[in-house]
């Protein structure tokens, strides 16, 4: 299968139309998940597009299986079909470890006063204070944070009082800054995670209906995730 080429111009002029959203992270692979979430944002919160970068290199966990090239070509193939998702490669063609800080300065260097909305999950929020150069993020970004529907926010210590300055209490907020406000929005939280789509693999099975079929069919002709071949020295 031909590698397709990115769909976004990530040093081309940027048209206003709306808040970006912006989803990180390893898409090792990517799956239903992550897409299900991005597209709830995207229509609830009007956002212009939402952006799906990869991280070549995690600062705070393992290393991914897939290499930068095939996880950029499955998240490729996963968001085909729909024109606001767009694959954003400037983390994979960063040398080190990929910091959102550097990211989002990269992006609003960009984008200019266009509004950023950084979409993270609750726990990669109440891990926020472990971020690199973490107090600088609200500088470049808003933050919109992923709960289940009805689920109460519960932070303590720095982020409770993070939250008294910049929390939002409604997504029309996001307009009348680039960034600086805090957003809770509900979401539908699919259980599904990249790690158990590996498991399944690493043993034989089928991960279909967790990811997408384009997806799918990728992993298996390019043979991701697979079994590891036993040592022909093993007896």
């Amino acid at each position: 299968m031909s590698e397709r080429q990115p769909r976004a111009i990530l040093s081309g002029p940027w048209s206003a139309g709306g808040p970006v959203g912006i989803l990180g992270g390893t898409f090792d692979p990517v799956h239903h998940g992550h897409l299900r979430i991005a597209l709830e944002v995207l229509e609830e919160l009007e956002l212009a597009q939402v952006r799906f970068i990869p991280c070549r290199q995690p600062a705070h966990r393992g290393q991914p299986v897939a290499t930068p090239a095939q996880r950029w070509l499955l998240l490729q193939q996963a968001i085909a079909g729909q024109p606001e998702f767009i694959a954003d490669d400037r983390e994979l063609r960063r040398e080190g470890p990929s910091y959102m800080v550097d990211t989002l300065a990269s992006l609003r260097a960009g984008m200019g006063a266009t509004p950023l909305c950084l979409l993270l999950g609750r726990d990669a929020f109440n891990d926020l204070p472990g971020w690199h150069r973490w107090r600088n993020i609200l500088e470049l970004t808003h933050l919109i944070v992923l709960e289940r529907p009805g689920a109460a926010p519960t932070p303590s210590g720095e982020l409770s009082q993070l939250l008294e300055c910049h929390r939002l209490d409604h997504p029309g907020a996001l307009r009348e800054k680039t960034a600086g406000g805090i957003l809770f929005q509900p979401v539908t939280q699919l259980a599904i995670s990249a790690t158990r789509i590996r498991q399944l693999l690493a043993l034989g099975r089928s991960p279909r209906y967790l990811l997408p079929e384009a997806v799918w069919n990728c992993i298996r002709e390019q043979g991701l995730y697979r079994p590891p071949l036993a040592s022909a020295c093993e007896e």
